[in-house]
């Protein structure tokens, strides 16, 4: 078994000497390749690179894009399998890769994703949602559709789970990628590759029993615009509308703050962290639900004023969006 890695890199700052060591750990591996592909980073990104074996392909920044950047990665490899990995997720485990790669003795599997676990400065509400993602526990699971069924049969929230697939840490077939490219695709490129893949038959296994330590330390606003991003993904690509009108948004901001709200006070934090916790999570909860609502009208692609109006919106809240 060939194995291959690919990292996409831009600044990726002092974690990403953790993140490459951690790679170097992994016990009986020799990859094929080692890929970072890189946008112009100039914080030393490309030395620790270099040091650790990586093979640094430059791009200029303004041709990135989370599918066709990953490509253009995988294009400089040979493997069987190709690992995707991002500039922030540090593997944990020296048999990490034995267990993500495991799951590809079924020949319908066309991709593998792991658990995420929060780094310590994440807020207490998003290490609660990402430790709970996709919520199929500590165990190897296979979504993969019946005989005879269409994705289009499920409804829109189950199309989503039967789908679900993240490039924050991921193991892909070579040959299904030949055959399902992941762009070009400016946001959710994981995704959009794993509804292809369940449509054409194929399985995606979620790997429980592997982790990274992964999370951001964004402000609410960041949380918010990114939500924007990916319901417009997933209103596209399967039709998913979270809140449909403004009865329902403003509902779910009372009904999400009262819940996370009542959380974090639970976790009986300090006052000087509790404080700044609680201001962050009343307005993570606003943006977030606006993000869910105004991300599915976006992701409907309206004709006329409406659609250019969404379109303008979608330009400037996805700046900086990783």
């Amino acid at each position: 078994m060939r194995i291959s890695l690919v990292i996409p890199t831009w600044n990726a700052g002092p974690v990403f000497q953790e993140v490459v060591d951690a790679v170097n750990a992994l016990e009986g591996v020799v990859f094929a390749e080692l890929v970072a592909i890189d946008s112009g980073s100039t914080d030393g990104t490309v030395e620790v690179a270099k040091r650790a074996g990586f093979e640094v392909v430059p791009i200029p920044q303004r041709e990135f894009d989370h599918g066709a950047t990953r490509d253009r990665g995988i294009e400089h490899t040979t493997g069987d399998f190709i690992v995707l990995l991002v500039q922030d997720a540090t593997l944990q485990g020296a048999d990490w890769l034995e267990k993500m790669v495991a799951p590809f003795s079924d020949p319908d599997v066309a991709g593998v994703w792991c658990r995420q676990i929060p780094r310590p400065d994440c807020q207490p509400v998003l290490d609660r949602r990402i430790r709970g993602w996709p919520g199929r526990g500590e165990v190897v699971s296979k979504k993969q559709l019946e005989g005879g069924q269409k994705l289009s049969d499920l409804k829109p929230f189950d199309q989503l789970m039967h789908s679900a697939f993240d490039n924050v840490a991921s193991v892909v077939r070579r040959t299904v990628w030949q055959r399902f490219r992941l762009g070009p695709r400016r946001f959710g490129e994981d995704v959009y590759f794993g509804k292809r893949v369940i449509e054409a038959g194929l399985a995606i296994a979620h790997q429980g029993e592997a982790a990274v330590i992964h999370s951001h330390d964004r402000t609410a606003w960041s949380e918010g615009k990114r939500t924007f991003c990916d319901h417009r993904n997933l209103h596209g690509l399967f039709g998913l509308v979270g809140i449909a009108t403004r009865k329902s948004l403003k509902n779910a901001v009372k009904d999400s703050t009262e819940e996370h709200v009542a959380y974090v006070k639970s976790l009986n934090l300090p006052p000087e962290k509790e404080g700044p916790a609680l201001e962050w999570t009343k307005a993570y909860c606003k943006w977030q639900c606006w993000g869910q609502y105004l991300g599915a009208k976006a992701g409907a692609n309206p004709p006329g004023l409406k659609g250019v109006f969404f379109r303008w919106l979608g330009k400037k809240l996805e700046r900086g969006i990783g």
